[in-house]
Formats: structure tokens, C-alpha cells, sequence
């Protein structure tokens, strides 16, 4: 199954096996084999196994996983010992009702013209195959079906749309595959469905696995409709939260409930998500006496005005916000107000209440994902009038505060001209593509998907590549040249040129990037990268250490915050 020496790193949080096959059933077979069987014996540190179009991605922590090598040694016999080809018929078939043309297939009309078909015909074509599912990506359930007749290949448009409807069966290339939720896409539309392929309260919460296969079925309106309405859930209205409570007044820019992400969930296409600066959110928490994955508050340049109606204590990190200090607790008394401000440096703030943020958590996590809608409030953005949950929680802070100095150095908000160490992709020095000596503008197009970049166009960037799996970290060059680097809310797989990735402590720096900020990147080793993560991981455990006696939540004298 594995060619020689088949364990290659992505990033420094990740290893990839490829596997082999002859086709897209043989092909999906192996890896879907091949992840399983690293699933069950999952060396110490294994976070995530994402089996993809011709690989097997495997995530790990770098704090638990040891020595590299010796991880990575361990998947090679895992390997090993698989057969060279697995079956490719294996999954489940699943039958997919879809209704084509029309407005839910907008694009079928162009298409069949294109191809020398009419609809009856191209119809035909479409339905005939049994489609194995080669990745599951992109969103959360999004599948990428191999198997398409080779007279239906088309290449992606030109131009994406901005919002492709739920349901929406699309031609990319020489895949088909189905939009679970609505996004931005750039595939051919030519039907829809009604069936749910992805519902994070379900279990399993994604309807397709790799290595299964899809047979779609032509269905008329009324079919669709009573489809729709056999996979219908109630709709439960909670109404506002019970218990005490944060009011949202302004709510800021891009303000959402974040915590550490919820890891785990990659092979069914749902991203990483959490804190875009993670080393932020964990200080506030411990500044506030939480567990470090503990939920809070994530703002984007502008933070947003909160009046508490209960006592809390909080703590602001990340970007320099005009509203509230950094890195110190602050005691706010029931019925006050208070307002982050405007952020003067840095582009990220992270707000850590005394006992957490309390909305359901979600695979996991409460961290909000906003195109599949996962956890947060309603999956959204906070807005104007929202009630925060939060527990009251009586923290006493304890004796003078300060962090810095006798401490350990404590993260500046962010650099105006930010050079981030990255590990270099295999083929980026032979095809020209070395991202070392350039430098960068950070535009305005950025998000939390993905720092976009402005500078002199790089060559060899293509979107006709074999898709796999990407992370937190990855710096993808699209087909004009700008380089993008993803962050927490990235897609698991990719079908862009990679030309490096920024290591695991520099993500927060690029997490701080704001729109003009000056861009470089540094080449270093696997090794230097890990021992850069121990080095940050040394420092927040002596920080935590040192604030153990400084915040309490027992009866005793209290000190001005």
C-alpha cells in the first residue's frame, strides 16, 4: 500500500502517508483502511487521522508524541503491515435523491450544452456511476466523490459564487460531490438534494465516511419535498439563557465564543476552530483562575460593550484594546457596563471570565463555527441584545498583580512588521515557489479562515491539484500568486499549491496580523519548531505556577483589581 519512506511532515504538527491504487475505489479503499488502522493503535500523541484522496494525514501533539522520528517510525509499521491494496468497495452505498435544473441546478442548461448533451442524457450519465466518496472536506460533510464519467468533466468557474445553497450537487474537475451547508463555491450546480449530510447532534454527525459510495437518483419536486420533510427535526426555541449573564450592547467586529477548538472531528470535515491566537485565550484563563480551554470572548479590531449582571472577574489578552488592561484580572460589579475599545496594536482580543462562558458545547467544544453553524450562540456572531451565559463565580485575587518581569516574559500584542518562522514544502525550491527573502502586506481580506497576503505574485500557484488535507498553519498559493495562510476556521482539505507552513508558536502572530502589517517568513527545521513549542509550553507552565497563589476561590481578603 505505502511506497518507501512514506511519512513526510506537514507543518510541525502533522506526518503524511501516501498510499496507492490504480482508482478512485482502490484508491479511497486504502486510505480509509489505512486510517482506520491507525485510528485503533494510535501512537501516544495521535490528535486527528484524515484520510484523503491519496493519503492519510495525522495530526499529533508535539507536548505528547515525543521524539518525531519515533512517532513517525511508529506509523511506518503500521503501515507496514497492511496489505499493499485494499478493497475499494468496502463503505456503504448510499442512495441520493436529487432534483436537477431548475433553480436548485442552475447550471445544468450550460453544461449540457458544453458537453454535446441534452438533459435526459447528461442525466443519465450522472446517475449511472457508483461514486466513491474520496474525502470528506472542504465543510463540515462535504464529499469529494471520484468515479464522475469522464464526458461530464468540468473545470470549477471562473468566478465562485458568493453563497451556493445547502443540498446543492456541483461538478468540479473530474469529481461531483454535495454542499451540506451554504457557502461559497466554485462548482458547477446542476441539482439538489433535500438529504441531510451532515447534523452535528446526530451520531455519527456526517452521513458519508471515506471509502463509502454514492449512487444518485433522479427525483421529482414532490419526491424532494417529502424527503425534506422525512429528515425534518423539530425546531426547539430555548429562548434566552437561565442564570446569570452577560448583555451584549455593541457587540463589536467578528465577536464569537471561542475556546481551544475541537480536535478530533477532521475527517468528517469540521475544522479545528478555537482562538485563532490560542497561547491567548490560555493566559486570560489562567489569569482568571480557568482551566486554560475554558470558553471566552474572541474580538476582531473592535471589541465589544458587555454589562454583567452578576459579579465577575475577567481578563483582556491578545491585541492592545484601549478599554481594559492587558494581562491583569479586572472586577466588574453587577449592573456595570464595560467596553473594550478600539485595538491600538495587534488585531485579537481575548476576554476570560471567572468560570467560563456556558453555552452547549458541540463534538466537543464550544468554540462558534459560523458557516455550519456549531455551538456559540446559535452558531452566529454575537449581536446587539444577546445574553451571554456565564457562571458567577467568587475569584478573590490575592496580594499585588503583576505578570511581567519576575514572571516570564509575557507576548507583546503584535509586531507592525512580523517575520514568522515556517517549514518549507518539498517541491517549493524546485519549482521557484521559496517564499524566503519576500515580504508581504497583510490585506484587508483577511479572516479567520485565512490571513491573505499582497506582494509581488509567486509562480506556480494552481487550484487543479489533488486535494488534501491542509491545517491551521498551511500557506496555500492560489492562481494569482498571493499567498494565503490559514487559521482556525480553515478547511481540512485543500486543492491549492502549499508552499510552506508557519510553525505551531507563530500562529498566534499571524492570528495578530492587521491589514497592512509587513509579512516575512523564516525557514527552520522540524526540530528547531519543536523546540521552539517546548520553549512556549516551559513558559505558560511556569506562568501558571506563579498565578496558582494569586487568585483563589475561598474566603479570605481581597485586594483592589
Amino acid at each position: 500500500m505505502i511506497e518507501p519512506l512514506p511519512v513526510k511532515p506537514l507543518g510541525d504538527t502533522a506526518f503524511v502517508l501516501r498510499v496507492a491504487g490504480e482508482s478512485p475505489a482502490t484508491l479511497a479503499g486504502s486510505a480509509a483502511t489505512l486510517a482506520e488502522a491507525i485510528r485503533r493503535e494510535a501512537p501516544p500523541g495521535t490528535v486527528d487521522v484524515v484520510p484523503a484522496l491519496d493519503a492519510v494525514t495525522v495530526f499529533y501533539n508535539i507536548a505528547q508524541s515525543g521524539d518525531p522520528e519515533t512517532f513517525a517510525a511508529s506509523l511506518r509499521r503500521i503501515a507496514g503491515r497492511l496489505p499493499r491494496e485494499a478493497d475499494g468497495c468496502a463503505g456503504t452505498l448510499h442512495e441520493i435523491p436529487v432534483v436537477y435544473g431548475g433553480e436548485g441546478g442552475p447550471d445544468l442548461d450550460e453544461l449540457c450544452a458544453s458537453h454535446g448533451l441534452d438533459r435526459p442524457a447528461f442525466i443519465a450519465r450522472h446517475t449511472a456511476p457508483a461514486y466513491v466518496v474520496q474525502a470528506i472536506g472542504f465543510t463540515p460533510g462535504f464529499p469529494y466523490l471520484g468515479g464522475l464519467p469522464p464526458e461530464l468533466a468540468t473545470p470549477r468557474r471562473e468566478t465562485p459564487r458568493p453563497l451556493v445553497p445547502a443540498g446543492s450537487v456541483g461538478i468540479g474537475g473530474a469529481q461531483t460531490g454535495i454542499y451540506p451547508f451554504a457557502t461559497p463555491g466554485g462548482w458547477h450546480i446542476v441539482g439538489r438534494t433535500a438529504v441531510r449530510l451532515f447534523d452535528a447532534d446526530r451520531e455519527p454527525p456526517a452521513l458519508l465516511r471515506t471509502g463509502d459510495r454514492v449512487r444518485f437518483v433522479e427525483a421529482s419536486g414532490a419526491d424532494q419535498a417529502a424527503e425534506a420533510r422525512a429528515v425534518a427535526t423539530p425546531t426547539t426555541t430555548t429562548g434566552e439563557p437561565v442564570g446569570p449573564a452577560m448583555r451584549i450592547g455593541r457587540p463589536g467586529l467578528m465577536t464569537t465564543i471561542q475556546d481551544l477548538g475541537r480536535p478530533g472531528y477532521r475527517s468528517l470535515g469540521v475544522p479545528l476552530s478555537g482562538a485563532a491566537d490560542p497561547l491567548a485565550l490560555r493566559l486570560a484563563n489562567l489569569i482568571v483562575g480557568n482551566e486554560e480551554h475554558t470558553a471566552g470572548l474572541e474580538c476582531t479590531l473592535v471589541g465589544p460593550e458587555l454589562t454583567f449582571e452578576c459579579d465577575a472577574v475577567v481578563a483582556l489578552t491578545g491585541g492592545d484594546f484601549s478599554g481594559l488592561p492587558r494581562f491583569r484580572p479586572v472586577r466588574v460589579a453587577a449592573g456595570e457596563t464595560i467596553s473594550l475599545g478600539h485595538a491600538r496594536q495587534g488585531c485579537r482580543g481575548y476576554l476570560a471570565i471567572a468560570g467560563g462562558v456556558q453555552v452547549r458545547p458541540q463534538l466537543g467544544s464550544r468554540s462558534t463555527y459560523v458557516p455550519a453553524r456549531l455551538s456559540g450562540l446559535a452558531g452566529s456572531l454575537l449581536r446587539q441584545g444577546d445574553r451571554v451565559p456565564i457562571e458567577a463565580d467568587s475569584l478573590v485575587v490575592r496580594g499585588r498583580w503583576s505578570m511581567s518581569g519576575d514572571v516570564a516574559p509575557l507576548p507583546p500584542a503584535a509586531p507592525l512588521a512580523c517575520e514568522l518562522r515556517i517549514i518549507s514544502a518539498d517541491d517549493t525550491a524546485a519549482e521557484g515557489r521559496s517564499l524566503a527573502g519576500l515580504s508581504w502586506r497583510t490585506s484587508s481580506r483577511s479572516d479567520r479562515m485565512g490571513v491573505r497576503l499582497e506582494g509581488t505574485p509567486l509562480a506556480g500557484g494552481r487550484a487543479d491539484l489533488v486535494s488534501a488535507a491542509v491545517a491551521p498553519g498551511t500557506i496555500q498559493l492560489p492562481p494569482d500568486g498571493q499567498p494565503i495562510i490559514l487559521l482556525a476556521d480553515a478547511q481540512t482539505i485543500g486543492g491549492y499549491a502549499v508552499v510552506g507552513h508557519v510553525i505551531a508558536v507563530d500562529l498566534r502572530l499571524a492570528a495578530q496580523l492587521r491589514p497592512g502589517d509587513l509579512v516575512t517568513f523564516k525557514p527552520v527545521t522540524l526540530a528547531e519548531a519543536h523546540a521552539a513549542s517546548h520553549a512556549q509550553e516551559a513558559t505558560v507552565a511556569m506562568l501558571s505556577q506563579a498565578l496558582a497563589g494569586r487568585v483563589c476561590r475561598q474566603e479570605g481578603p481581597e485586594s483592589p483589581t
